[in-house]
Order: structure tokens, then sequence, then C-alpha cells
């Protein structure tokens, strides 16, 4: 209305990704409402408003926009990748998916890899975690997916994944939400791990013990949680801003 030439919103975290679905009747799938108020943005002089979005939960929400926004999809992925030929021992990397959701989406990043498949089962009331396919044995392997709430489905990945021999387990996540500061979950379990060292100094090289974690990747995404885990053990957390720059062409 102001003659504006272009519009762009930069969502790196669409909160509400995982609701997209019903499952009963009078729930809302509010990834459906977020995406149509988005819709509601005018139009500028350049024509519909971009906006973009890093590693979505259910790539079918592009089609919840529509048609006066054009969603970007994005992914911090390839900065994992860099981030795993920095290691020392890249060599012994693999990567894991914790159930075939996460291997559809993201298998396609990582050619150049051995997959480790994980699935979840159910005994009674309980899901459990179990190996679907693939060799964890001794090797580091890398959990990847999407995002990570509570943990729990991560860690019980990780106990799976050491019990059966993986040398070191760490995990990748574009977007750390962990509510009520779940992200604690993930901390060394003795006081001797949990120092000072920066993370990347002290865990290169070094064996993980039990399930934990040897790196846990996270992008800054969600900002008030990369404060505060930045340069505690075993976070690491990987900047979107040079992809960020790249997508709306700085």
């Amino acid at each position: 209305r102001m003659y504006v030439a272009s519009f762009t919103v930069v969502l790196p975290f669409f909160p509400t990704g995982t609701l997209e679905r019903m499952e009963d009747e009078g729930d809302i799938a509010t990834a459906s409402t977020l995406a149509r108020m988005l819709s509601s943005i005018p139009l500028s002089r350049g024509g519909p408003t971009s906006c973009v979005i890093y590693d979505i939960h259910a790539l079918q929400e592009r089609f919840y926009f529509g048609d006066n926004i054009m969603p970007v999809f994005m992914s911090g992925v390839p900065l994992l990748r860099q981030r795993l030929r920095e290691l020392p021992d890249a060599s012994d990397v693999v990567v894991a998916y914790p159930d075939e959701g996460a291997h559809k989406r993201f298998h396609a990043f990582f050619p150049d890899y051995h997959a480790v498949v994980c699935t979840k089962v159910r005994d009674g009331a309980k899901r459990i975690v179990r190996l679907k396919e693939g060799e964890p044995k001794g090797k580091h392997v890398v959990i990847v997916d999407d995002l990570v709430q509570s943990g729990g489905t991560l860690l019980e990945c990780a106990r799976l994944l050491s019990s059966i021999g993986a040398k070191r387990v760490s995990a990748y996540a574009t977007h750390g939400v962990f509510p009520n500061e779940s992200w604690k979950r993930f901390l060394p379990t003795s006081s001797e791990e949990a120092s000072t060292v920066p993370a990347k100094r002290a865990h290169d090289g070094a064996a993980s013990t039990s399930c934990n974690f040897a790196y846990f990747w996270i992008t800054d995404s969600v900002p008030h949680v990369a404060s505060a885990v930045r340069g505690v053990e075993p976070f690491e957390v990987l900047s979107l801003a040079e992809s960020i720059a790249n997508a709306i062409q700085i």
C-alpha cells in the first residue's frame, strides 16, 4: 500500500510446525493457522512476500500458505556437514536418524555417509526405541533431526546406540526448543566432565562414556536457548547468519 518494492520475512523457526494435523474433533492445526496469518500480508510492488523458514517440521506445510506469500524453505544441515568435516575422527562418522520420518527427510543431505535408522515400537503402553538398520559399532554416531523439545527420544537413541557399541554419540537439531530448560538433561553426568573448558576443544579427540553426548549441535534459530547453552558442554551453536544473508541476497 505504501509502494514497497519487496517484502521479506525471516522466520528461522516456524513455531507451530509440529501441530500440522488433527487427531480428534476440536483439535486445531495451528501450523495452518500461522501460515494463514502470514498469508494475509498484502502484496508489495514486487509481488508476494518471501518468507524464509529453516527446516520446517513437515514439508507439506508449504501448501498451508496462500498466494500472497512465497515460503522459501532452507536447511541448517549444511552447517552440520561443514562441522563434521572438521572432526578429528571424521572418517568414523555415521549419521543416525531417530525414526523413519527423519530418515526420509534428511538422508538426501548425507549420500556419502553410512546411515543408521532407529524406529519406535509399542510395548504395551510404552514406546521403545529399537535399531531398524545400520551398524553403529565402533563409530562416532551423529543423530540428526529437525528439532528437539524434551529430548526423550534422543536420549533413548543415545542409550541404544551406546549399548550396541557406538564409540561416541553426538546429536544435531536445527531448532533447539528445549521448553523448561530441558537442555540440562544433556549435560555431562559427572561434575568432572562439566568443566569450563570450551566444548569444541574439550571434545575433539575425546571418547564418550555411557550415553553422554560428545557434541550437541543446534543453530541459533531459537535465540534465548542458543544464548543459554553457548559455551556449555556438550553444546555448540551454529550460526545461521551467513545462510540467511545468502537467502535474502545481502
